[in-house]
């Protein structure tokens, strides 16, 4: 019996369709519109990837999970609920939502905020239900931006301007106008031409999954490889060219990327100008053999003749 590939999934920007929320979610919301990026459906087990919009004026109730969700907000302002202080949210903020903690979503502004969600695993879609409505009564105060450096706000993180810029490594660059507590954790990490930011993460009490920005400099490349775990990708700029398995497509923004475990996949940046998009990888990486470079089994089979 032959063993069959490992799965992928490639959704483009234009097949991607923002809907009415349904189910429970439409009883207890207002303005609320997905679009489910990957899921089971796909043959996701540990990755829930899903845009969510919400309209001037609307609201998700207050409500729990028993999954892990993270969020990255893309556009807009929507304010974000949680643990009784409300923080108005903007582009390029992000943050956890621990498993069992309450929170509720507003959009007190005049334009749609939009972001990704993450959940892990990955949602149900029979069986018990994974969201829990607790009808507590939406907060009428005063929203504040979240501030990084305020150890109460544990759970946040933003991408500033210049924290994915190589050149803010060298010696002496910013160090007197910190953002965040320092640590190897926050560190920009830069290897072939790429560069990596974690943004959700254990740092901020993640335990199920990370989430990351990734950007390509051209000629960047990531050979063939594969992971103990399923990895997912939103091109947010530029266009990439992406393998999986025997597949070869580019990735342009707004394009969604899911690999599965065990499935052999690499990139590659043969044009000009930067490529970016956040990825995810759930669960997160054990402490050793995340990666497996095809080259360096190559390499030993050639050794041993194999």
């Amino acid at each position: 019996m032959s063993d069959p590939q490992p799965q992928y999934h490639v959704q483009r920007a234009a097949e991607i369709v923002l809907a009415e929320a349904a189910g429970p979610a439409a009883a207890h919301s207002h303005g609320l519109r997905r679009a489910t990026l990957v899921s089971r459906a796909v043959g996701a087990v540990h990755t829930g990837l899903a845009l969510v919009e919400l309209a001037p004026g609307g609201h998700v109730a207050s409500h729990l999970h028993s999954t892990e969700q993270s969020f990255y907000v893309l556009s807009g302002h929507p304010t974000l609920t949680i643990e009784g202080r409300s923080y108005r949210l903007s582009p390029d903020e992000c943050g956890l939502l621990p498993v069992g903690v309450t929170h509720a979503w507003q959009n007190t502004g005049n334009e749609p905020g939009r972001f990704l969600e993450v959940n892990s695993p990955v949602p149900r879609t029979s069986g018990p239900a994974d969201t829990f409505w607790t009808d507590e009564a939406l907060p009428d105060g005063e929203a504040v931006a979240p501030d990084i450096r305020d150890p109460r706000t544990r759970n946040f993180f933003k991408l500033g301007p210049g924290q994915m810029d190589v050149d803010n490594l060298k010696i002496g660059s910013a160090v007197n106008a910190p953002t965040v507590s320092a640590s190897m954790a926050t560190a920009l990490l830069a290897y072939s031409g790429i560069a990596v930011k974690m943004l959700v993460d254990a740092r901020l009490g993640a335990v199920l999954h990370s989430l990351f920005m990734v950007e390509y400099q051209p000629g960047g490349s990531a050979l063939p490889h594969d992971h103990p775990l399923e990895e997912s990708y939103y091109m947010l700029e530029g266009e990439v060219v992406a393998t999986a398995n025997d597949d070869e497509f580019t990735l342009g923004p707004g394009d969604v990327f899911w690999t599965g475990v065990g499935c052999i996949h690499s990139f590659h940046h043969r044009g000009s100008g930067r490529v970016r998009w956040l990825e995810t990888q759930a669960p997160q990486l054990p402490s050793n053999y995340s990666y497996r470079f095809n080259r360096d089994w190559d390499y030993l089979s050639e050794r041993i003749g194999g």
